[in-house]
């Protein structure tokens, strides 16, 4: 890759908006913004592809330093409905380094490249990878996998190494010219819509039980026995609902503990539960402290949550199923022919219904209290680093600057 002049024409093309534009480009493999867009430009001179003219359209536009890839028709391998990646023979590529060599270059369906990259890539990339990808995909955008392979002196082609994933769009022309696109910042999808569900049901269901549970402790409204009329069914009614929600809120729970050993995404996964695995990670949970505590005025950047936030979530999962625990063994009282909840109940006997409801009081407005600090902090975060945050439980996504180094994550591209 060599210094060129920028091509005259470049700016009257990027005045017509081609049907089909470059949007998000994120790289793991190392390489920069440009260099990875140059890579994946590789095609034969003279190519037709649509995708290929809009790769090389962009990387003149935005790196003309850099030169797009054009090799012999004899040295591609085009992509097939069996194999959906091409493979390109690059000869006497420049590296950063000013050295030359021959790679291959494997472009194509995300997926497919990510299955025949036998390099070894972390479970963080790859789904850092699959997340932007679903991103580009809720757009209308098309995720395009680049990888790379060295081939050895004697011709041998070693292992595919991941390098990036590149967003294709379909240009709206009308919107572009009134909108137009901010560079600068980059969109991750982070949160599944599984766990987004299991948020806001857990929100209502702790909301019902709150104000049914405080009902049941405190009658504070409601006909009473003192007049000495019919009192009515309303506390038969609140109990039912209190019950019912409780039910729902040990399924929630339940679906929440299977997530934590089946799903794919590392930051749903039981480790996180506890986040202090090094020295780095104890230093990073000292500086978010004094960051929190208006003693620094930065903290370190995490992608999902930074050390403090995962431990404050680690702990309401524990006080939630203590919750349930306390909840459930009080409930047993009135089931005394069931041997299943003679068991559930057996909390009673050993502490007494009165210091089990107590408990069963004070975790509600611990978890209220949480409830309000979580608000907050969320605002605050969001107000103050303008990530998307507080939109990312009901979107997936967040916003972080291109370029920058969260410490759970690869570089923001």
């Amino acid at each position: 890759m060599t210094t060129s002049e920028v091509p005259p024409k470049a700016k009257k093309e990027s005045e017509e908006l081609p049907w089909l534009k470059v949007g998000e480009v994120i790289s793991v493999g190392g390489l920069s913004h440009g260099r990875l867009m140059a890579l994946a430009t590789a095609d034969r001179i003279g190519s037709d592809d649509p995708v290929h003219a809009a790769l090389d359209r962009s990387l003149r536009i935005n790196h003309p330093d850099i030169d797009s890839v054009q090799v012999s028709a004899l040295d591609v391998d085009p992509a097939s409905s069996e194999r959906r990646y091409a493979l390109v023979r690059v000869r006497d590529l420049e590296t950063s380094e000013g050295e030359t060599r021959d790679v291959v270059v494997m472009r194509g369906e995300l997926e497919a490249v990510i299955g025949a990259s036998k390099g070894k890539h972390s479970v963080q990339t790859k789904s850092l990878m699959r997340r932007n990808a679903a991103r580009i995909e809720s757009r209308g955008g098309r995720p395009l996998g680049v990888a790379a392979a060295a081939v050895a002196d004697d011709g041998t082609v070693g292992d595919f190494i991941l390098q990036g994933v590149i967003g294709v769009h379909k240009v709206d022309t009308h919107r572009e010219r009134v909108v137009g696109v901010d560079a600068s910042w980059n969109r991750v999808y982070m949160w599944s819509a599984s766990l987004r569900i299991q948020h806001w049901l857990n929100v209502a269901l702790i909301l019902v039980l709150s104000l049914t549970g405080y009902y049941i402790m405190d009658p504070f409204f409601g006909p009473t026995g003192d007049s000495g009329g019919d009192t009515g069914y309303l506390m038969g009614w609140v109990r039912v609902i209190h019950f019912t929600a409780a039910f729902a809120w040990l399924l929630v729970g339940i679906t929440r503990l299977v997530v934590l050993f089946t799903s794919r995404d590392r930051y749903l996964r039981w480790r996180v539960l506890w986040p202090l695995k090094s020295r780095k990670d104890f230093r990073n949970l000292g500086l978010v402290l004094q960051h929190y505590a208006l003693i620094k005025k930065e903290a370190p950047l995490f992608l999902a949550h930074n050390p403090l936030q995962q431990l404050a979530y680690t702990f309401i999962y524990i006080m939630g199923g203590l919750q349930m625990a306390t909840g459930f063994a009080l409930y047993g009282l009135y089931r005394p022919d069931s041997p299943f909840w003679q068991v559930v109940s057996m909390p009673v006997e050993w502490f007494g219904a009165g210091p089990l409801r107590l408990v069963h009081a004070v975790v509600m407005f611990m978890l209220w209290a949480f409830v309000i600090a979580h608000v907050y902090m969320a605002v605050r975060a969001d107000s103050l680093e303008r990530h998307g945050g507080v939109s990312s439980i009901i979107n997936g996504g967040v916003w972080l600057r291109r370029g920058s180094k969260p410490v759970d994550a690869p570089e923001i591209e």
